[in-house]
């Protein structure tokens, strides 16, 4: 058996491509990786699975032709059932996650940060300690999360302002949190 040598570059082209769209740090653009990628090793499936034969079921082929292995397909037909489950999971994190910050970019682990830095502090020696260091990344971290907070801040000053209107005008709660 020669596999067709176009549809074995279609395969390694469609994983080498999805591969390095999977390491961006858009959530799109991962998404999009992640179906190459699935296309590919689908395609790769089929190449492997072998020569192209007769339908694979029992007495549908001529006497003497090969079968098709069902297997392969069945592999595959499966692949695409959890490759769809998964892009509509994905896009609904992506949606999601750009109504919460206007961007659809993974943000860096803080946690992971500091574990690396500790760990490079110990390998390398002197300089600054992995607590420092640790710390360092830390304070960075409230900073990023203060500022994310200030800038939601006025968004609650609103909803503050409109419900004292709401008071103001008799629309507003009683004193046990029920709607007038």
């Amino acid at each position: 058996m020669t596999p067709n040598l176009t549809l074995v570059l279609t395969s390694a082209a469609l994983v080498g491509t999805g591969t390095y769209l999977f390491l961006s740090r858009s959530l799109v653009r991962a998404l999009m990786g992640f179906l190459l990628m699935g296309n590919g090793i689908n395609l790769l499936f089929i190449i492997a699975s072998g020569p192209p034969g007769a339908p694979p079921i029992v007495g549908a082929s001529p006497t003497g032709e090969r079968m098709a292995d069902p297997v392969p397909q069945a592999l595959v037909l499966t692949a695409i059932v959890i490759t769809l489950g998964m892009t509509a999971f994905v896009l609904a994190l992506a949606h999601r996650g750009r109504q919460l910050s206007g961007v659809d970019l993974v943000d860096d682990d803080t946690e992971s940060a500091r574990i690396h830095a500790r760990a490079e502090a110990d390998d390398i020696g002197p300089g600054p300690s992995a607590r420092e260091t640790s710390d360092e990344i830390e304070a960075e971290g409230h900073r990023t999360e203060s500022s994310h907070h200030d800038e939601t801040g006025a968004e609650h000053a609103h909803d503050e302002f409109v419900e004292d209107e709401d008071r103001h005008h008799g629309h507003g709660h009683d004193e046990r949190g029920e709607r007038r």
